[in-house]
């Protein structure tokens, strides 16, 4: 058995704690309730040796456990219509803040080497963001083996303000980090979301040299996995400002977009946001200390923002006038 595996399930697993494993194939769902860590690790183990399954989760949070009496401690497969999986409500806390980021390719087909670099990389780059920019504590780095996972502690109840500031954190992650090449996925802000476990392969497609089956895996944990309180997670959703109140008159203005195009400040993506436009800039224009960080928003009726996450610019405060 793949050491990867049971170091994973001592990361995300506490002992005695329950969670689902469920596995996915083109047609089928299997899966089951454990609170054994090692009945759950032989039964993956042998699961994950089956070639028509694309890829083995486990839940993240607290689950109720109640639910391990649906399939105590054993995988069945092939779920019939009637056998439940866990739901958000099935969830009595928030343990972990999940950020995925996902190569952009065609659907259906693993990662090529130089997308599997690109994600490990963006991933290194919102990492150091949080820590350097927000203050938070170092995660829990892993290779999903289609993309680069970052895992930090949590501790907050499941409910709709918790689910709602989850949502806009990965929202936010979103704005700043995606592009063209890669994506930080916004649909993990559910709290029954699965979770690849790692030491598992990942199966998208058929297994090419161009673009090969991988093995999950934790890349790095820090000692200890500190928790990040709810203020600090409050901090990062609310680092771009919100749209203005809605209702107050339009006026003229620049064209954002073009006016950057004619000052010679290039984009490095343009994106929707709160009903106008946000830019991300490809340098910043505030500092020669750092390249990333800034934007620009042009707002539905007009206003114009522009500002820099590092704290060196204001972190985030209004800089148009700067500009």
């Amino acid at each position: 058995m793949d050491d990867s595996l049971h170091q994973a399930i001592a990361l995300l697993i506490a002992p005695g704690q329950v969670v689902e494993v469920r596995a996915l194939t083109d047609q089928f769902i299997h899966s089951g309730y454990f609170n054994d860590r090692e009945e759950l690790a032989r039964q993956v183990a042998a699961l994950d040796t089956d070639q028509g399954v694309q890829g083995i989760y486990v839940t993240l949070n607290e689950v109720n456990p109640a639910l391990l009496s649906r399939r105590a401690n054993r995988i069945k497969m092939r779920l019939g219509k009637k056998d439940a999986t866990t739901s958000d409500a099935d969830i009595l806390r928030r343990r972990w803040f999940p950020i995925d980021i996902d190569p952009v390719r065609p659907s259906g087909v693993s990662l090529t080497d130089e997308e599997h670099q690109a994600a490990l990389v963006r991933a290194a780059e919102i990492a150091a963001f949080l820590g350097r920019e927000q203050g938070w504590s170092a995660p829990v780095m892993a290779d999903s083996g289609n993309g680069a996972h970052l895992l930090y502690r949590i501790d907050l109840p499941n409910d709709e303000e918790s689910w709602d500031l989850v949502k806009r954190c990965l929202e936010l992650l979103d704005t700043i980090f995606s592009d063209a090449g890669c994506s930080v996925d916004c649909a993990n802000h559910n709290a029954a979301r699965i979770w690849k476990l790692y030491g598992t392969v990942s199966r998208k497609g058929d297994h090419t040299p161009e673009r090969p089956h991988r093995r999950a895996q934790v890349l790095d944990v820090p000692g200890p996995v500190d928790v990040v309180s709810p203020a600090l997670l409050q901090n990062l959703a609310g680092s771009l400002p919100a749209a203005l109140p809605p209702g107050r008159p339009r006026k003229k203005s620049l064209d954002i977009g073009a006016w950057l195009r004619d000052h010679g400040i290039s984009v490095r993506a343009e994106k929707p946001y709160q009903g106008g436009t946000l830019f991300v800039l490809d340098e910043c224009p505030f500092s020669g200390a750092h390249r990333d960080g800034a934007f620009t928003i042009q707002f539905d009726n007009g206003a114009v923002y522009a500002g820099c996450h590092h704290a060196s610019c204001g972190g985030g405060t209004q800089l148009w006038k700067e500009l």
